[in-house]
């Protein structure tokens, strides 16, 4: 009897175990503590599975009165390792990809339009852990990229000045953008670097942190247009889903996802990139229109395809990782291509920068 009620709890709490990890949004827990982060490591958790498998599969062959269970377990883990597989696959494996068979056409239209405010916009995105890789090294990648933004979280305005001097040296001007919420931790200043082909920009976002101002812990820098024409662009930095932030960091995404539906003066939406330190399956529930990820944002690397790809850490393979790095854009925007990095792991920062481009939607 006890046999037979202690088989009976471990099946039942086994299935409930996996069924709120491979998909926790049925129950409303992908925003709690710990589950937040088991779901953020989809590729990993397939490592997991099937290394408990493995396990499984030597107590089947030597415990023959705990088959019944065994083969039970190994279903459940089976079937869980397979709603993982499923779901990385489905938002994309692949690192680099055009969103649609149009993003040579758009490249072309855009050259032929550079004097356009309305022409395509490239964005960089890199969570730089205080400024590690250097001005020279962020620099060359925007210049190699050709980047009309730069959304660069943990950079001081310092390093931003010196990466715009580099880049005006290359023909390549930009206007520099920091907020800071002090001055000791690199981690709580994020830089904003904005193309003056863009047009003037002014930042919105206040100084202090904190709802309805900014996030809460770590600076985010809202920029509107000066004359009203273009998008308002957000550079990101939400906080870390640790224990003693939960709170803060669930403030910080419902923010964010207002700032997609109510920033910005402009005529041309919203663009917003950075540190999110969530992945898709912590926006849900945070979506206002039918294919967005964030308010009416949609996700670019889900619509290229990349969406399954780890921008952190950098020491992990990218399937393994997380995918928590985002370039976001309202409907006003259509996605061309987007690129998450790997180039650049020997950096210095535990993030992949990633990079998107933009084009005006049809």
């Amino acid at each position: 009897m006890f046999s037979f009620l202690f088989r009976t709890l471990l099946v039942v709490a086994a299935l409930a175990v996996l069924t709120v990890l491979a998909w926790p949004q049925f129950l409303g827990l992908q925003n709690t503590w710990v589950v937040a982060h088991a779901v953020s490591l989809r590729g990993l958790a397939v490592v997991v599975a099937a290394a408990l498998l493995v396990l499984l599969t030597v107590l089947l062959i030597l415990v023959r009165s705990f088959r019944g269970t065994t083969a039970l377990l190994m279903v459940f883990l089976a079937l869980f390792g397979a709603v993982n597989v499923g779901v990385l696959l489905h938002r994309g494996t692949a690192s680099a990809l055009p969103a649609s068979a149009r993003a040579a056409d758009v490249s072309g239209s855009a050259d032929e339009s550079a004097d356009d405010a309305t022409a395509s916009i490239t964005v960089l995105s890199w969570n730089t852990l205080g400024d590690e890789p250097g001005a020279d090294a962020i620099a060359a990648l925007a210049l190699a990229e050709d980047a009309d933004v730069l959304t660069l979280p943990e950079t001081t305005e310092e390093t931003g000045v010196l990466i715009a001097e580099a880049m005006r040296a290359a023909g390549r001007p930009m206007w520099v953008h920091t907020v800071s919420f002090d001055l000791i931790s690199k981690a709580r200043s994020t830089t904003l670097l904005i193309s003056p082909d863009l047009g003037d920009y002014t930042v919105t976002s206040a100084e202090g942190s904190g709802p309805p101002g900014n996030t809460n812990v770590l600076p985010t820098v809202v920029a509107e247009p000066v004359d009203g024409t273009g998008p308002t662009i957000v550079a990101v930095h939400a906080v870390a889903p640790i224990q003693w932030e939960m709170t803060n960091w669930r403030s910080d995404l419902d923010w964010l996802a207002e700032q997609c539906d109510t920033a910005g003066t402009g005529t041309d939406g919203v663009i917003m990139a950075g540190d999110f330190n969530a992945t898709l399956d912590h926006f849900a529930g945070r979506a206002d229109t039918a294919g967005a990820a964030l308010g009416s944002c949609r996700d670019a690397a889900l619509a290229a395809g990349a969406a399954g790809v780890g921008t952190w850490p950098t020491w992990a393979p990218t399937l393994l990782g997380s995918p928590i790095d985002h370039v976001l854009a309202t409907a006003n925007w259509q996605v061309d291509a987007m690129s998450v990095i790997q180039d650049e792991d020997a950096a210095g920062s535990d993030h992949r920068p990633i990079v998107a481009t933009f084009s005006p939607a049809g």
